[in-house]
């Protein structure tokens, strides 16, 4: 088999298949990477550990911090304890939630709130219409590039139509 071949496969594999976890399985939400095919998880009790990636996963399905996983333990590790047998995407996390499956430890940081955030006392948002909801949920799903210095346009803009009236005060 090719390595696109491959490729295809285990990306079709980890897209579309839903799981749940077995009785020794465990979902875990990942803090770092240290590198060297390893993650640092952490479990809803709060348990560190790292977990290994399984070579069919590398240089084809990549993880980064607040994802979440499903391991399976491994015995003899001191240092790595389990090991990637699934990478949960937000599809996975829906339907964990509606199975029931999903710990409640977890259910604010998989809806995208920082756990600080929720308990925080008495701090709301205003309320929205559902419109304003659905063009946001949009705006979320888009990728920001944090490497690019955004300018505020929105100061360029004052500045240049104050600066267009002192224009027009000057010439009458």
């Amino acid at each position: 088999m090719s390595q696109a071949t491959k490729r295809k496969h285990v990306v079709k594999e980890v897209l579309e298949e839903y799981v749940v976890p077995s009785e020794r399985q465990q979902i875990v939400r990942v803090l770092g990477t240290p590198g060297n095919n390893l993650h640092e998880v952490e479990t809803p009790e709060g348990a560190r550990f790292l977990v290994s990636m399984p070579t069919k996963f590398r240089k084809n399905i990549w993880i980064k911090r607040g994802d979440f996983l499903l391991v399976d333990p491994i015995e003899e590790g001191e240092k790595v304890k389990a090991e990637i047998s699934f990478v949960l995407y937000k599809d996975h996390v829906r339907y964990l939630k509606k199975e029931g499956y999903w710990p409640e430890a977890f259910l604010c940081a998989a809806a995208g709130m920082p756990s600080s955030a929720k308990e925080r006392d008495g701090a709301q948002s205003p309320p929205r219409s559902a419109g304003e909801e659905d063009s946001e949920d949009e705006d979320a799903d888009l990728f920001v590039n944090t490497n690019r210095v955004h300018y505020g346009y929105a100061e360029s803009e004052d500045s240049s139509d104050s600066e267009e009236e002192e224009e027009g005060e000057e010439e009458k």
